[in-house]
């Protein structure tokens, strides 16, 4: 009988943990609309995004001028990362960078009209 409740006690705990752990692992997908025109825009707007602790993917497409993340949603989410990137100056498609960020990028990477 000892046994069987060890066992028991074993198998819900051991539960639990993979509960958590799939909590911790859930990754999501999405895409964000944000200003750029080159390699330089490209590579600061990545950087920016994988900075957030759980983003573990960005690519920009400076054709489209859409960002692919995935991320855990647990750890950070799409506001995080969009104050992220419009803090080096890229405007993203929920909030416009300040006049002064985007002075600071180099006139190459200037995209506003």
């Amino acid at each position: 009988m000892k046994k069987i409740v060890v066992i028991i006690a074993v198998f819900l705990w051991t539960g639990m943990q993979a509960q958590e752990v799939s909590k911790k692992l859930k990754s999501c997908k999405t895409t964000l609309q944000v200003g750029g025109n080159c390699e330089m825009c490209k590579a600061r707007i990545e950087k920016s995004a994988l900075k957030n602790k759980g983003v573990k993917y960005a690519s920009w497409n400076a054709d489209t001028k859409a960002l692919f993340l995935i991320y855990n949603e647990y750890k950070t989410n799409t506001e995080k990362i969009a104050k992220s990137i419009v803090e080096a100056g890229h405007d993203t498609d929920t909030i416009r960078a300040s006049q002064d960020r985007y002075e600071q990028l180099h006139m190459c990477c200037q995209y506003r009209d």
